[in-house]
């Protein structure tokens, strides 16, 4: 395999996200933010995130084989003569993350780090995603680990805020990856996997995504209305939740593919705002 062939492997746009979401758990309760130590932070998350991205790809090869999104991944296109020994990538990539947090921070980051990468390579890989439509549901709580280290790289005694920001991130899952899956039915149907839309249609899928966004949205707003952060991020978080919800609204009187792939976007773009409300509101509200 090539050098390219690894870093598709690691799924890094997900490491990214990953990574963002447990800086977003530092600044939330960091007193003097560190650029070291959130680079530190990002670094040792992403290689958590992509060693459980490589296991994915390991497992999930077979499927991936009858899916046109996938089918070229290096794993299931037979670029590895020998699959199994990706594995070892895959554990030295969750030791060096491992061992990162530990050094630089403490075990209860290393631990929350541990417990996502066992959620997303085992609990949803493994054990749900082929078996229910709740694999992305419950596999959700893959990245609310991430927020909760980032809280933990500070003050692991801190849990209030971390708490209501990993609820916030288990939320924003389900919206997020329903809305690729209408844009993929055809592909999950073919592989035979459960998503939510191969299930009950884009109509219902897009009714679900609703109700699931008005509870995310309501659940962004818990910091602020419990006090634990101040009005910007209140003012942010509300714009971005309205903004959201209308899209998500549309979609619903419009379950088309060209509405659910904005929704997919939106909430990245919504993810990323909450980021920066949080950012701008412990820095100058």
């Amino acid at each position: 395999m090539t050098f390219r062939h690894y870093l598709e492997l690691m799924k890094l746009r997900i490491g990214v996200m990953i990574a963002l979401t447990a800086v977003m758990g530092y600044v939330a309760v960091a007193d003097e933010v560190s650029v070291v130590q959130m680079a530190v932070l990002a670094l040792a998350m992403l290689l958590g995130s992509a060693a459980s991205s490589v296991f994915n790809h390991f497992y999930d090869r077979d499927i991936d084989r009858l899916m046109t999104r996938t089918a070229r991944r290096p794993l299931a296109s037979g670029a590895a003569q020998k699959p199994v020994m990706v594995l070892w990538f895959a554990g030295l990539l969750l030791a060096l993350g491992l061992g990162l947090s530990s050094w630089a921070f403490n075990m209860v980051v290393s631990l929350h780090l541990f417990l996502g990468a066992f959620v997303y390579a085992v609990v949803y890989t493994v054990w749900l995603k082929r078996r229910t439509w709740l694999n992305i549901v419950i596999g959700g709580a893959a990245g609310s680990f991430a927020v909760l280290a980032g809280a933990a790289a500070v003050d692991p005694s801190i849990w209030l805020l971390p708490l209501l920001l990993a609820v916030t991130l288990f939320l924003w899952t389900p919206s997020h990856f329903w809305s690729l899956a209408i844009l993929l039915k055809e592909d999950y149907a073919q592989a035979g996997i459960p998503m939510l839309p191969v299930l009950v249609g884009e109509k219902r899928t897009a009714d679900a995504i609703l109700i699931n966004s008005v509870l995310l949205v309501g659940s962004a707003l818990l910091p602020w209305m419990l006090g634990e952060l101040g009005w910007i991020y209140g003012a942010g978080s509300s714009l971005l939740g309205a903004w959201f919800l209308w899209l998500n609204w549309r979609l619903c009187r419009n379950p088309s593919r060209p509405l659910a792939r904005k929704n997919f976007f939106a909430s990245m773009l919504y993810l990323v705002g909450l980021f920066f409300a949080v950012l701008a509101d412990v820095n100058w509200a």
